[in-house]
């Protein structure tokens, strides 16, 4: 009867998981973005660099995936996450070992009993398993004897108060916060290929431009040279307008620089030497057509679709997990061991029923007084959850500003692109006046050249423009968390 309540309690008590059940925090959100303009629906943004129609950038982004050394480290963690689940789900089972080996002990012949073993006709040597000099195979002083094992022992903690159960829920939620921080590291990096592919095109643009002026300045300095010569103008112009064309030389150098500093990134990006896409990337590429409209979408749904909230927020799971395994230790522990062994002085009959022996026991452990040490765990474990709790909650504030921001720049950008159109066509035209008027014999050269300057200046702002919208619709994909759906998760093999 006892046994059979005492079995019942303990059935009872496996059910019982102490500590804080967790549920997903349900922080308050807008119902829609308040910078974003008109009904916005669900943004699509599975593979949206591709709207660029430039297969290079297909590319770069297909070789950075594929071994960019911070997705193999994702990869990697990913992997330690999935073993530790494995090592926190073994606690829930007996841990059995198995040993063998041998024994040998001689007994020192000036032992206590040597005198009496002389008497009773005791001493020599021998191994007690191969008939030793002690006809009883008890073995005296001056004797030998030789012990020979083989068995199984095994040991099993009960998790009666959940304690294991928490500690595998905490792995588990840490493994899922490592496939997120991969989601993550996916997004983050397709975002820094495609922002540098975009400043590259910009300033290779813009370096285009900058030659551009370049000629139109040498044009100009060769008129005043010739003008200059025959005594028709000033020196001093000449000298002003050669400083000029060394301002707009000087102007190339910093573009081809931040250019090349755009190539040596993307090399990087896409695990490869800095200098190994410097070619490829040098040569003459189409214009990019303008940036995708990309609907914001509702901020309910960002917070699914972001990785770094997911990631918080199961780190916030596994941070109140920890807190159960806390928790736990403050109740009392059981563990059962027993054994299972073959015991013989001889090989010979050592598997055999007679050499088995058997070995159980059951132990229980009460925390009594450890002067709040496990109190304290706890304590620390709850603030640890409530700084996961803290830190997901600005997460997802962050996550919100960052859609904000990139759509007040957008707008912001979108406006002052359009009034840049008007004016590089305003500009465009006022230049072909000027160069009608030159061919009919009304002005000089030189007026043609002031206009060619303000239409040049004009275009460098648009393209600049140009690229600030590219760019601030790039932060505003990343910002809504788009980028990694449909690809798969970061694999690479482990290398040692």
């Amino acid at each position: 009867m006892k046994l059979r309540l005492a079995l019942l309690a303990s059935l009872a008590l496996s059910g019982c998981t102490v500590g804080p059940n967790y549920s997903e925090p349900k922080l308050p959100t807008p119902a829609t973005f308040a910078e974003a303009d008109g009904p916005q629906t669900t943004p699509n943004l599975q593979g949206w660099w591709q709207a660029y129609r430039d297969p290079e950038l297909d590319r770069l982004i297909a070789m950075g995936l594929a071994d960019n050394p911070d997705l193999k480290s994702a990869a990697a963690r990913i992997r330690g996450a999935r073993a530790q689940v494995r090592v926190a789900r073994s606690a829930y089972f007996p841990q059995v070992n198995a040993s063998a080996g041998t024994n040998y002990q001689q007994f020192s012949k000036n032992a206590g009993l040597s005198s009496l073993a002389s008497l009773l006709g005791g001493g020599g040597g021998g191994s007690a398993g191969e008939s030793s000099g002690s006809p009883s195979g008890v073995a005296v002083p001056g004797d030998d004897i030789t012990v020979y094992s083989a068995g199984f022992d095994t040991s099993w903690e009960l998790d009666l108060f959940g304690g294991t159960r928490r500690s595998v829920q905490g792995a588990r939620a840490r493994a899922e916060a490592a496939i997120w921080s991969a989601r993550d590291a996916q997004l983050s990096l397709i975002a820094e290929i495609v922002d540098a592919y975009l400043q590259l095109r910009t300033l290779q643009a813009r370096e285009q431009v900058a030659h551009e002026e370049v000629g139109r300045q040498e044009k100009r300095l060769a008129i005043l040279d010739h003008t200059a010569q025959s005594g028709l103008t000033p020196e001093g112009d000449f000298i002003r307008q050669r400083a000029q064309l060394a301002q707009a030389q000087a102007a190339v150098a910093p573009i081809l620089a931040e250019g090349k500093a755009q190539m040596h990134s993307l090399g990087t990006l896409v695990g490869r030497t800095p200098d190994t896409l410097i070619a490829e990337l040098t040569a003459a590429s189409p214009p990019l057509p303008a940036p995708p409209q990309v609907p914001a979408g509702l901020p309910s749904d960002l917070l699914r679709r972001r990785p770094d909230v997911r990631m918080a927020e199961r780190q916030l799971a596994a941070a109140t997990a920890d807190v159960g395994v806390a928790v736990a230790d403050l109740y009392p522990r059981f563990t059962l061991t027993g054994g299972a062994q073959l015991i013989s002085t001889a090989l010979g009959n050592l598997f055999t029923g007679d050499s088995l022996q058997l070995t159980g026991a059951a132990q229980a452990m009460f925390p009594i007084l450890d002067w709040g040490k496990r109190k304290g765990q706890v304590a620390q474990r709850k603030a640890q959850a409530d700084e996961a709790y803290y830190a997901y909650q600005k997460t997802v504030l962050t996550a919100l500003r960052d859609v904000e921001d990139a759509l007040i720049r957008i707008r912001s950008e979108q406006e002052r692109n359009h009034a840049l159109q008007g004016g590089l066509a305003d500009a465009t035209r006022a230049s072909r006046v000027v160069e009608a008027r030159y061919a009919s014999g009304l002005v000089d050269y030189g007026v043609v050249l002031d206009a060619r300057a303000s239409e040049i200046s004009a275009h460098d702002a648009l393209i600049q423009s140009d690229g600030a919208l590219r760019r601030d619709t790039l932060a505003l994909t990343k910002a809504l968390g788009g980028g990694w759906e449909g690809l798969p998760l970061p694999s690479v093999p482990p290398r040692l």
